[in-house]
């Protein structure tokens, strides 16, 4: 059993299948939407210092996470898979640069957005086909909320968070689409 391919396939051909060309062609308008009523989770031009993140955007953020969560856009859906989900395990795991919500340069566009996407996701798919069946059974240590897992959990982790974050992106997209009449 090759377990680094099969680790690799389950979110490889769910990107390559799926996810690649439902992102293709995202829009601003998309990107920032909302579709419900009041105040969403977004990724918004910066107002006021202290924000997180850094340059000329910031991302809707609060610890504790109110209750019940606010409704989160794909602006801040792809903030979150982009920093949260990959760049902050590159830089645990496989020497990428330091990411964190606080220190990230949000994306103010859709294209940058994507941009940004490609990059980490490159470098994740780098990282793990480096690793070895060895490398898959050590402990993913201190920078993980569950340190004595092996480092296949958290792949298996980040492929289904990938999976599920990104199939709302698509599901979004839907519903944009069958709201304004913005044709595809």
């Amino acid at each position: 059993m090759n377990w680094n391919r099969a680790l690799r396939e389950q979110w490889e051909w769910h990107w390559n299948s799926q996810v690649r060309e439902r992102l293709a062609g995202l829009t601003d308008d998309e990107y920032f939407w909302s579709p419900v009523p009041g105040e969403a989770w977004n990724v918004r031009r910066r107002t006021a210092e202290g924000e997180p993140g850094t340059g000329d955007f910031t991302i809707d953020f609060a610890f504790p996470q109110p209750t019940p969560p606010p409704f989160t856009t794909i602006a801040w859906r792809l903030g979150h898979v982009i920093v949260g989900v990959l760049a902050a395990r590159n830089a645990a795991h496989f020497g990428a640069p330091p990411a964190a919500y606080g220190t990230w340069a949000y994306a103010g566009t859709a294209q940058a957005a994507l941009d940004q996407l490609h990059t980490q996701l490159d470098v994740w798919t780098a990282g793990v086909r480096g690793l070895g069946d060895d490398d898959l059974a050590v402990p993913v240590g201190a920078k993980e909320p569950y340190p004595d897992a092996p480092m296949a959990d958290l792949v298996l982790h980040i492929h289904r968070e990938l999976i599920h974050h990104l199939s709302e992106v698509a599901l979004l997209r839907d519903l944009y689409q069958h709201t304004n009449g913005a044709p595809r």
